[in-house]
């Protein structure tokens, strides 16, 4: 495989990075990334990827746009009102470069079909909503041993920590007591500022692109959280990984 004359063009500014170059943009061009949710965090975190030459996107989400999307999810637009979020995602990013492949799933991701969505997938990103959605990503990936990037974001803060499963410590890790709890902080119930979104999902696909190139330090064992009201971010280090965790502690 090689690099056509237009992606040395289009791809230019990557290959002068020294960190990535011709082999780091091979890699990406070669690489398979599947993004979990295609709104707030999948919409910048898809964009950048496939502006990046990230060869080969998947492409998870059943929910269908509605108005109330628009104000963050910038993959979709009025015209995409009411049609599949993945599919108004694909046709988004295969607008902005028609060589890389887009792979739709237009349904919800559980343990049933995670290995069957994401067994052929280099780097998961975890750009859901929900804390059901997480555990569901996070125990998935320890099950077919997958590296994963989760973020969340509600109003102006977010997180995001990267696991290398059997290695750094997991969502269920660090966050197991959430699973099932009523009474937590979401997007639906106390807002979110769309720009927070872009910089959370920006710093998700930048971590997928550091591990395709292998390049730099990944988020593994630290979770970085920003708080946009004080344009603050802060690198907390994780406890290690939980040696009798239910979902990565046989690895």
């Amino acid at each position: 495989m090689e690099l056509s004359f237009d992606e040395m063009e289009r791809y230019k500014r990557n290959i002068c990075v020294k960190e990535i170059g011709i082999e780091g943009q091979m890699a990406l061009k070669k690489a398979k990334i599947l993004v979990a949710g295609c709104g707030g965090l999948g919409s910048p975190a898809a964009l950048y990827l496939a502006a990046a030459g990230l060869g080969h996107i998947g492409l998870v989400d059943a929910d269908k746009v509605d108005l109330s999307n628009l104000q963050r999810q910038i993959l979709h637009a009025e015209s995409s009102l009411g049609m599949s979020k993945a599919k108004s995602a694909e046709k988004r990013l295969l607008s902005l470069n028609h060589e890389i492949e887009v792979k739709v799933y237009d349904t919800f991701l559980n343990l049933d079909n995670f290995k069957e969505i994401a067994g052929d997938y280099d780097f998961i990103l975890d750009c859901t909503d929900s804390y059901a959605s997480k555990f569901i990503i996070s125990d998935g990936s320890c099950l077919i041993n997958k590296p994963f990037c989760h973020g969340a974001v509600v109003r102006f803060q977010g997180q995001v920590m990267t696991c290398i499963p059997g290695i750094s410590p997991c969502y269920r890790c660090i966050f197991d007591e959430l699973e099932g709890s009523d009474d937590l902080p979401s997007p639906s119930k106390l807002g979110v500022v769309g720009a927070s979104c872009g910089i959370i999902g920006s710093i998700q696909a930048l971590e997928a692109i550091k591990y395709i190139t292998h390049t730099g330090d990944l988020l593994t064992n630290s979770l970085l959280t920003f708080d946009g009201l004080t344009m603050s971010f802060k690198k907390l280090k994780l406890p290690k990984r939980n040696p009798m965790c239910k979902a990565c502690g046989h690895l």
